[in-house]
């Protein structure tokens, strides 16, 4: 008799123990997977209501992350992209950093086809930390920001206060830039059969 009542108080904590311990990892999970979904490509919305956009920032100095925001609409491509550009020169809101010098300002846009040209202010070369990672981070942030939220842009040309041969320490501006994805910190994905 005792033995069939230590059974039935086992099964009834254990059973209890077990199942809030499923759904508690089950929470976890699904915070998890959450928090490191890349948002997707926004799709550019008419001017009604707010438009979603995609900035690039930095995580721990030596990769960019995406934060979504959500800007006013615009009918204007070319101001459509000063505002973006803007966005992300007012920095993140999260805990990343900021790839671009604070100061940095844009001077002009211009969009030609599938190539786009920023103007910023020397702050945008001066003001850069020392070192290649730093400078990969500043270009690629603005760059891949651009490219990200604006489809028709395969090429971004930077210049810096009207000089179009921009040459930083480590890189050379001189020529238009293609986005860079492999610099961005992608989610683990692990697919059957393969390591």
């Amino acid at each position: 008799m005792k033995a069939s009542g230590r059974k039935k108080i086992t099964f009834s904590v254990v059973i209890p123990f077990i199942i809030f311990i499923l759904l508690f990892s089950c929470m976890i999970w699904q915070k998890y997977r959450s928090s490191h979904d890349i948002p997707a490509t926004p799709v550019h919305q008419s001017a009604v209501g707010r438009r979603p956009v995609t900035l690039f920032f930095v995580a721990d100095g030596t990769r960019l992350v995406r934060e979504a925001r959500e800007l006013d609409p615009c009918d204007d491509v070319m101001v459509c992209l000063k505002n973006t550009l803007d966005e992300l020169l007012n920095g993140p809101i999260g805990e990343f950093g900021e790839a671009v010098p604070d100061g940095t300002s844009v001077n002009s846009v211009r969009i030609e086809g599938n190539l786009a040209t920023v103007e910023f202010n020397r702050t945008f070369s001066d003001g850069l930390a020392p070192g290649s990672s730093a400078e990969m981070m500043a270009v690629y942030s603005v760059v891949n920001t651009v490219a990200v939220n604006f489809p028709q842009i395969q090429l971004v040309k930077l210049n810096v206060d009207g000089e179009t041969d921009v040459k930083l320490s480590h890189l050379d501006l001189s020529d238009p830039l293609s986005p860079d994805y492999s610099l961005e910190e992608l989610p683990a994905t692990t697919t059957q059969g393969n390591p």
